[in-house]
């Protein structure tokens, strides 16, 4: 029984590093989409940037999150 419940909690904190990384990665292409849109840039600067920012930021918070885990 202990044995599965330690795969279930592996499971839950994996799942939501993956599930916190997808709202980032999002949340920062989404919002340089929408701010490119509103100061009418035809190429996508803010999209390109905020995109490559946020997906570095969340693979920074999951390998924090993964090392605080596995201390």
């Amino acid at each position: 029984m202990v044995k599965n419940q330690n795969k279930l909690n592996a499971y839950a904190k994996y799942s939501s590093i993956a599930i916190q990384m997808a709202l980032i990665i999002t949340a920062g292409a989404f919002g340089g989409f929408k701010l490119d849109q509103w100061l009418e840039i035809s190429i996508p600067v803010f999209t390109l940037i905020l995109s490559v920012f946020s997906v570095a930021l969340a693979v920074y918070l999951a390998i924090r999150d993964i090392i605080k885990y596995n201390k």
